[in-house]
């Protein structure tokens, strides 16, 4: 019998679409998303958040398109962004259009809830003229009513009927540039549906269990649903649901993504539990690297570890490696070597300057790399 590789993720195969210039499906990388929450009409409140959600790596923003207003300021905020706009439309296909017609990428529509078949051929006109891919996405909480009785609850199935009738209405209209999501907040039911569209098509897959809650408890939940399903192979971009500031979804969701092997971004720091052993304040330390390294976006590793019973087997795995000694002196690893020791007061400014020095070097090979001829 053969074994699977332990580390071995097969993502599964599906078509490729563009949300702007970034590619969603076939292989190219899982995109991380957010969305804003701030008022659409609000300019100016909007890029500033839309670009912090930049500086946190998004490669995807998402902005609620409820109104006139909303719609039409998506021409003077795409202008001062980078990355592109996903306008979130529920019911009014005017919105989709106007939406469309100011920069949009993508429109996020369930096409079934927008009116007659003309009003769709509108949209799908609209969309294909600017330039723009749709996500169809649906929600364990707003089923359609004849799915509700058929039935019963909301359930796999009726999710997975619903994303498929609505499928069908951009297929009918000769449009396929569309990915499709499936969200409930219950894990369960997300997984399940998830698991079952994948069988039945092969349009790229948006992740995310819906409501998750807060920062710390959303993270877990949304963590146990989105890891079960990205270890699985199924998933194309996520966004991570939480109650806090959009900023913490993109952190998690790299964070998951980097746990899995997926994707890898920035530093990966890893750092050893509370412990009598710990011959410095491992917590304190760590959380303070977090914070002064959080503009490195080079990958690299680095194990911070309290002692010597699993620092030095760590630190051998990470670029640059720290294991707590005795008497306030500990040893720096620099590529799985010893190479030279350090004092307690001088841990974190010495391993930020490391950091920096290491991502720099790997940036500078990286660009050199991109010089040389093709052979």
């Amino acid at each position: 019998m053969s074994v699977r590789p332990y580390r071995d993720i097969h993502r599964r195969k599906c078509r490729q679409i563009h949300v702007g210039n970034v590619a969603v499906g076939g292989d190219a990388p899982i995109t991380v998303q957010s969305m804003t929450n701030t008022l659409t009409h609000d300019v100016k409140a909007t890029v500033e958040q839309i670009q912090a959600l930049e500086r946190a790596g998004a490669d995807i923003v998402r902005v609620s398109c409820p109104d006139q207003p909303s719609a039409l300021a998506l021409k003077e905020i795409v202008r001062q962004v980078k990355v592109p706009i996903v306008a979130d439309i529920h019911f009014h296909y005017k919105r989709a259009i106007e939406a469309a017609e100011s920069g949009a990428a993508c429109l996020r529509i369930n096409p079934g809830n927008i009116g007659s078949a003309e009003r769709v051929r509108e949209v799908v006109k609209a969309a294909k003229d600017h330039g723009c891919s749709m996500r169809i996405g649906v929600n364990a909480g707003s089923l359609e009513r004849d799915l509700l009785e058929k039935y019963g609850e909301p359930c796999p199935e009726a999710m997975v009927e619903s994303a498929l009738t609505h499928a069908k209405i951009l297929e009918d209209n000769d449009f396929f540039e569309f990915k499709i999501s499936c969200k409930a907040s219950d894990v369960f039911l997300a997984v399940a549906a998830y698991q079952q569209l994948a069988e039945a098509c092969d349009y790229p897959l948006h992740l995310g269990i819906t409501e998750a809650g807060g920062l710390r408890g959303g993270t877990v939940k949304s963590s146990i649903g989105l890891g079960m399903l990205l270890w699985s192979g199924i998933g194309d971009t996520i966004r991570v649901s939480l109650s806090a500031d959009p900023v913490e979804e993109v952190k998690v969701g790299y964070d998951l993504l980097k746990s899995l092997g997926l994707r890898r971004r920035g530093v990966t720091v890893i750092s050893c539990p509370s412990c009598a052993r710990q011959n410095f304040d491992v917590i304190k330390t760590v959380g303070i690297l977090e914070e002064k390294l959080a503009h490195i976006t080079t990958p690299l590793t680095l194990s911070v570890i309290g002692c010597v019973v699993n620092g030095p087997g760590e630190a051998r795995e990470t670029d640059i490696g720290l294991t707590g000694g005795g008497n306030n002196t500990h040893q720096i690893y620099l590529s799985g070597v010893q190479a030279h020791r350090l004092k307690d007061q001088s841990i974190v400014d010495h391993l930020v300057a490391l950091v920096e020095k290491k991502a720099a070097e790997i940036e500078a090979e990286r660009a050199a790399k991109e010089l040389e001829p093709a052979q």
